[in-house]
């Protein structure tokens, strides 16, 4: 009798340690933005943790071409701008950097893709085009780069969150991939979103970054959400010398350098994801890339598929999409945002076609922060705040990512400077993991408040960030304190995660790269008021 007791209570203790230890979210309160505006906090610097931010090299294994001839690497999905469409993209032949090159004749190798929903046979088939870009420099002794051949074809047709079996290449070499597979976005509707989407900024490719993608990789996303700075190849010379600050180790060069090879290592390395996660990429400085005629952002214009010609733009700097209920619309902070340009007449016009009925969820992203309260890059996007701020906030724009700063932060919802319970939530997730490390000095601190000058508008010219005129910081170009409008600050890398469980309530955890897999750094519930938020009524209101 005394050993089934005391059986019992071994049982007993074993079932209550698995429900502390398995214990869900829902066992936990999770604030609401409902519950905010939320006092600033910041959570002190860990200095024991700054992570690993040395470059993976080129001889690691993750980064080294494994095919041979004309088979395909570098294999990745992005999405079209509605659910029955999507493209693959891959790249063909090796890259060549020296005096005297010869770039690859695109047409030599064709863009194919079977596809179907059965891994055998796969009955349909689509064609697509081909390119090389080379990055050129009119300067003796820098090396000049010329890519492999940069295949995209575009698959329609598609069945809303339906998985799809596909093999790409050149089957007349023969020069065919493995066969891959990937899930289509629901269908657009306000019950009808992805499981999971990562948001993640800054990426590189350092040993912080493969902790940030073994993360990611572990929250099993739907879609993959990078909003600028991606392989960092601008912090090599041509000869594959590299530094953590560029402008620091290599101020003599007579133009910014990059070393290209570093995006076709970083594309080997994450094929293993994007083989079948749908990214989607937005530019950052890091992508700029200024060559030989004036010419920049060659690299990342060639070598993503964007769907900026499905939703109406005429540059792949900016465009839109949607993802089940959800619309995003992806910004270009790096071209011209006035409201005379081109940018400008898009957003509105594309802010204009929403239809809230069908996709509730309005998201934004570009890559430089407008409410940071990190030294770096403070107040950098001014301009861009000035002229597109109240056009956002007209159509009721429920959430911002932004990266470029090298750390997290989370707004409460605010506008123009000023809590609003109608402004968006803008979130910083920076953090990807680069070779820069991490920003931890805040512009509120003592000593530690950039000059204006310091923040010039390299788009439009000239200045737009000054002393504030009014609020708790008026007369100054920094608060004193931790700003109203910023909610949660904290040094670390990661990523995060947005699940959005229906037309009001999104889920948003951000994850740190020190802890556990199932951790989470920040958690909040983003919620939705349409009823006290209508965007239509701001927009009418606008035009009386």
């Amino acid at each position: 009798m005394a050993k089934s007791v005391s059986m019992l209570v071994v049982a007993l203790v074993v079932l209550f340690v698995l429900k502390l230890t398995c214990s869900s979210r829902d066992d936990i309160h999770i604030p609401t933005t409902l519950d905010g505006p939320f006092k600033p906090f910041t959570k002190p610097l860990d200095k024991s943790f700054r992570g690993n931010a040395i470059d993976l090299p080129p001889t690691d294994p993750r980064v080294q071409r494994t095919v041979q001839g004309f088979e395909p690497e570098q294999i990745s999905v992005s999405l079209s701008s509605t659910y029955d469409s999507v493209w693959i993209s891959w790249i063909t032949g090796d890259f060549q950097i020296g005096d005297n090159i010869q770039a690859l004749d695109p047409k030599s190798v064709a863009s194919f893709v079977q596809y179907g929903m059965l891994r055998f046979p796969l009955i349909n088939q689509a064609t697509g085009y081909s390119q090389v870009y080379g990055q050129l420099y009119p300067f003796e002794g820098l090396k000049n780069y010329t890519s492999g051949i940069i295949h995209h074809v575009r698959l329609r047709g598609l069945k809303p969150n339906t998985l799809y079996y596909y093999q790409c290449g050149d089957p007349s070499i023969p020069a065919m991939s493995d066969i891959y597979y990937f899930r289509t976005m629901p269908d657009s509707n306000h019950r009808s979103y992805p499981s999971r989407i990562a948001i993640v900024g800054d990426l590189g490719l350092t040993y912080n970054t493969t902790s940030t993608v073994s993360h990611m990789i572990s929250n099993h996303p739907d879609l993959i959400l990078l909003v600028g700075d991606v392989s960092y190849a601008n912090l090599y010379l041509t000869n594959g010398t590299g530094a953590d600050c560029y402008s620091c180790s290599f101020s003599q060069t007579p133009i910014h350098e990059t070393y290209q090879p570093r995006w076709d290592y970083w594309g080997r390395f994450m094929q293993p994801l994007l083989s079948k996660v749908p990214i989607m990429v937005v530019e950052g400085n890091h992508e700029y890339e200024e060559q030989a005629e004036n010419k920049t952002f060659v690299a990342y214009s060639s070598r993503f598929a964007f769907p900026y010609k499905e939703s109406g733009s005429p540059s792949t700097f900016y465009y839109s999409f949607n993802a089940g209920g959800i619309h995003f619309i992806m910004l270009g902070a790096y071209i011209s945002y006035d409201k005379s340009g081109e940018q400008y007449k898009w957003l509105k016009r594309d802010l204009a076609k929403v239809d809230r009925e069908v996709t509730p969820w309005l998201v934004a992203t570009w890559h430089p922060p407008w409410y940071s309260t990190y030294t770096a890059h403070y107040r950098e996007a001014e301009c861009m705040r000035v002229a597109m701020e109240e056009l956002l906030y007209q159509y009721s724009v429920d959430i911002v990512f932004n990266g470029h700063v090298h750390a997290y932060e989370r707004s409460n919802r605010v506008y123009n400077y000023t809590l609003d319970p109608c402004g968006p939530v803008y979130i910083t997730i920076g953090d990807g993991g680069n070779r820069e490390k991490m920003a931890i000095t805040h512009a509120d601190e003592d000593g530690n408040c950039p000059k204006p000058s310091s923040t010039p508008d390299k788009i439009l010219g000239g200045f737009c960030a000054f002393n504030f005129t009014s609020g708790p910081a008026a007369g100054k170009f920094c608060w004193d304190r931790q700003p109203d409008y910023s909610a949660y600050r904290e040094s670390s890398f990661g990523h995060g995660i947005l699940e959005v469980k229906n037309e009001t309530h999104a889920l948003w955890t951000w994850h740190r790269n020190q802890d556990l897999y199932d951790s989470a750094g920040d958690i909040i519930y983003i919620v939705r008021q349409p009823e006290r938020c209508p965007a239509d009524a701001k927009v009418n209101k606008n035009k009386l």
